[in-house]
């Protein structure tokens, strides 16, 4: 009948302490925030420069709206 239960010596060694919420919840976050990252980036070669591309769209796309807002379009006419 001892044979299905280990020695209750040697149990208390095989026990897995569980993190406190808040660590566990952080873990969970970060792993999530990495597979993210993996999926998104998948088949690419260099996703530091995807990146660095993707944020000088933005900066451009936002100097235009910026641009087109406050000069009227950037186009001035002179008649003479």
């Amino acid at each position: 009948m001892g044979m299905c239960l280990p020695c209750l010596g040697g149990a208390a060694d095989d026990v897995v302490v569980t993190p406190d919420p808040e660590i566990r919840r952080r873990q969970l976050a970060e792993a999530a925030e990495k597979r993210q990252k993996e999926t998104a980036y998948r088949g690419v070669k260099n996703p530091e420069a995807v990146e660095r591309k993707r944020k000088k769209q933005e900066d451009i796309e936002k100097q235009t709206v910026t641009s087109s807002v406050s000069g009227g379009g950037g186009l001035k006419w002179q008649v003479g």
